[in-house]
C-alpha cells in the first residue's frame, strides 16, 4: 500500500512513454497525481492503470498549447487542492522535420508552441498554487538539441528546447523568493514510443545508438522519473536552475 505523502503533482504529456513514468514514480512517492494528455481515452486507461497500482491519479485532458485550456484546467486543479507542489513540464516533441528554407510560419509556431509556450502558459498558471506548495517546484523537459540545435530538419525543434533551457533559469531567479525551485532534465537517447518509427524500421540503426553512449546502452524511462523524483523532493532543496543531463554520458560522445 502508498503512504500518501499529501503532496499534489501535475505531469504534462503523461500518457506514455516518460511523462507516464514520472507520474507512476511521482505516484508511488506518495503524490496525487493529476496527469495531462490530449487523448481521452488512452488518459482513462492509464488512469485506472495508476489506480490499481495503489496511486492516487487523476487524468485532465486538455491541449497544452491551448493558453486558455491550460489555464483554466491548471486553476481548477489548484482549487480542488488547494496547492500544487510539483508541475513537469514533460509535454512536447519534434513536431515534425523542415529544414528552414522550406519552413512555413506555421510549422514553426507549431513547434515554439508545444516545447515552449507550453512550459510558460502552465508555470504562469501553477505559481500562485506552487506558493502555497511544500518544497514546490517546476521541472522542465529540454534535450540534447538545445546544445547542438538538433539534426536536419530538427532546428526548430533544438530552437524551443534553447528556450526550455533560459525559462528554466529565468524562471529560478524570478521564483526564488518565494522558495519554488525550478530545474530541467534533458534526457539522451531513451528506449519509448518517441522512437518507434525507426526500432520497427531500421532495427539495426536503432541499436547501433548505443554505441555512441559511453554507458553502452540505451536509456530507460525509469532513468529519467527517478531523477525527475530526486528533483521534487526534500533532499534536492538546495538545487534550483540546473538541468542534469540523463543520457550515459551521451552528451560528450566517444
Amino acid at each position: 500500500m502508498i503512504t500518501s505523502n499529501g503532496k499534489v503533482a501535475i505531469v504534462t504529456g503523461a500518457t506514455g512513454g516518460i511523462g507516464f513514468e514520472v507520474a507512476k514514480k511521482l505516484g508511488t512517492d506518495g503524490y496525487t497525481v493529476i496527469f495531462n494528455g490530449r487523448d481521452d481515452s488512452r488518459g482513462a486507461e492509464k488512469e485506472k492503470e495508476l489506480i490499481a497500482a495503489g496511486i492516487t491519479a487523476e487524468y485532465c485532458g486538455f491541449d497544452v498549447t491551448d493558453e486558455a485550456a491550460v489555464t483554466s484546467n491548471i486553476a481548477k486543479i489548484g482549487e480542488k487542492y488547494g496547492k500544487i507542489d510539483t508541475l513537469v513540464n514533460n509535454a512536447g516533441g519534434l513536431g515534425g522535420r523542415s529544414r528552414f528554407e522550406e519552413m512555413t510560419t506555421e510549422f514553426y509556431r507549431n513547434v515554439m508552441a508545444l516545447n515552449l509556450d507550453s512550459v510558460f502558459f502552465a508555470s504562469r498558471a501553477a505559481i500562485p498554487f506552487l506558493k502555497k506548495g511544500e518544497h514546490p517546484s517546476i521541472i522542465n523537459f529540454t534535450s540534447n538539441a538545445a546544445w547542438n540545435a538538433g539534426g536536419p530538419g530538427a532546428g526548430m525543434y533544438g530552437t524551443s528546447k534553447a528556450g526550455v533551457n533560459t525559462i528554466t533559469r529565468a524562471l529560478a531567479k524570478d521564483l526564488a523568493e518565494y522558495g519554488i525551485r525550478v530545474n530541467a532534465v534533458s534526457p539522451g537517447t531513451i528506449d519509448t514510443p518517441f522512437h518507434k518509427q525507426i526500432k520497427s524500421t531500421k532495427p539495426e540503426v536503432f541499436a547501433s545508438w548505443a554505441n555512441n553512449i559511453m554507458l553502452g546502452r540505451l536509456g530507460q524511462p525509469e532513468d529519467v522519473s527517478g531523477v525527475v523524483s530526486f528533483l521534487a523532493s526534500k533532499e534536492a532543496s538546495f538545487i534550483t536552475a540546473e538541468t542534469v543531463q540523463i543520457g550515459g554520458g551521451q552528451a560528450l560522445g566517444i
